[in-house]
């Protein structure tokens, strides 16, 4: 494991130096940007832990260098210039950890080696999630940011709320978290809020005694007690129904379920994975969606790209479901380089869901075994027509809009600029590269309410970085 270590104090890097190889860890250290640069051209490093202040520039206004040469590598800051506009720029960084001089030595050994973890199970999560079946398929950095939540979240129990557009693969983040987490061994059991009927979601929930209701003629144990010991995925959850909502809550605070007609209060030993592509902040303001509730699931969230936003994914993603279609019985197909560029140039509204149904289509479909480009075009003028709707034409994308989510009576306005503010934000952030300040000088807005809306609406300026 080694460690790039950029210091222009001598005393300073002699004490860092001697405690970190004290850990097992191999230190180089520089004193300038210019030969933090050549070092990283040279060789690869686990981690960087780097002063602010160098003899030749600001070790936070140059990571962008970093960022490009080693977009996986975590970098820790130090500085003595303790103010909040210099926490604030390390934390813009996407760094690991600031930590203002003087800063406890033992502090800065445990941040390493966390850093370092982390960093080398998010580079072995995509691989983890081949070998336990699950198709968690991408290398860009919008799944790399994803990666690294998860792998945070493995060794504990912390509830998670998974974000993301329909299609995205919400459910396989869930599998992830509990297949490479410590209740793999136990059962993993999914709720989908959204298809229950109402009057039925809180026998399925939490499970109803004999008699408790016409055709309740054997007692029923619920998803949470059928997830003991394990995880529950509870999807769609912006679509469960407020008395539900209700009955969740006081389950999560209380450790135990009590069936319908039931009496006594049963333990419940289960994680909650959470998901939904709805924004909640607007159903909150509605009172639509229990705010106490929102806080409750949204201990760790994580925000799940779209796949416009991850177009370098597209070609592994591609070739990953032209082999599970072999695997269930259809032709064995091989994607050329020309064909893989022209699906990674296509709008895919449906995510990576409609990516797979069209590559499944492709492997029965395609004359040859390798495809390639030409022979796609016909089988992408059959995709429909829906799909390719002129968002440049505001008026038609509102009516698109409108036709699409049909939201309910009283709940347009807050709905509707909520979902222009998502890409409104995410246009303007990625011609800043991510930076907040930048981008609300552009909005004309103060920065402390685009951060406020950034969070409202679970948008991640990180995964923006470098994209400008």
């Amino acid at each position: 494991m080694s460690v790039l270590l950029v210091e222009d104090d001598a005393s300073i890097a002699v004490v860092i130096t001697a405690a970190l190889e004290a850990e097992g860890f191999e230190v180089t250290h520089c004193v300038s940007i210019e030969e933090r640069d050549r070092y990283l051209r040279e060789r690869s490093f686990t981690a960087l832990v780097t002063d602010v202040i160098l003899t030749d520039g600001d070790g936070i206004e140059s990571l962008g260098e970093v960022r490009v040469a080693a977009p996986d590598m975590p970098v820790i800051i130090l500085s003595a210039q303790n103010t909040l506009d210099t926490a604030v720029r390390a934390s813009d960084t996407g760094a690991f950890e600031y930590l203002p001089k003087p800063f406890d030595l033992d502090e800065l050994v445990r941040t390493v080696r966390q850093a370092v973890g982390n960093s080398t199970r998010a580079k072995t999560l995509d691989d983890d999630a081949q070998e336990t079946g699950l198709p968690l398929v991408g290398r860009s950095a919008p799944m790399q940011a994803v990666y690294r939540m998860i792998t945070r979240v493995l060794r504990n129990d912390l509830t998670v709320l998974v974000l993301g557009e329909s299609g995205t693969g919400k459910e396989l983040v869930a599998e992830a978290i509990h297949q490479l987490g410590s209740r793999r061994e136990g059962p993993f059991v999914a709720v989908n809020a959204a298809a229950i009927p109402s009057e039925l979601i809180e026998s399925e929930l939490f499970g109803h005694e004999k008699g408790a209701f016409t055709g309740a003629v054997v007692r029923h144990h619920g998803k949470f007690e059928q997830a003991s010991g394990g995880t529950l995925f509870l999807d769609e959850i912006g679509d469960m129904p407020m008395q539900a909502q209700t009955r969740l809550l006081r389950a999560l605070q209380s450790g135990t379920v009590r069936r319908v007609g039931g009496r006594e209060d049963i333990p419940v030993n289960v994680r909650i994975v959470a998901a939904t592509n709805r924004d909640l902040a607007p159903m909150i303001a509605a009172g639509q969606f229990r705010e106490d509730l929102y806080y409750r699931l949204n201990v760790v969230p994580i925000v799940l790209p779209p796949l416009r936003e991850r177009a370098d994914d597209i070609p592994a993603l591609a070739r990953h479901f032209l082999a599970l279609a072999a695997q269930e019985g259809l032709p064995r197909r091989r994607l050329s380089d020309t064909a893989a560029l022209l699906l990674s140039r296509q709008p895919w509204r449906g995510n990576v869901r409609e990516l797979r149904n069209f590559i499944y289509r492709v492997a029965l479909l395609a004359r040859e075994d390798t495809v390639e480009a030409d022979a796609l075009a016909p089988l992408m003028a059959e995709r429909p027509v829906g799909e390719a709707v002129d968002v440049a034409d505001l008026a038609s994308a509102v009516r698109a809009w409108l036709d699409r989510e049909q939201p309910a009576s009283g709940t347009i306005y807050d709905l509707a600029l909520a979902a222009l503010e998502r890409p409104l934000f995410t246009a303007v952030l990625e011609e800043t590269g991510g930076n907040q300040l930048r981008a609300a000088q552009r909005l004309g807005i103060n920065r402390n309410t685009l951060r406020k809306r950034l969070q409202d609406l679970a948008l991640d300026p990180e995964i923006l970085r470098g994209r400008g």
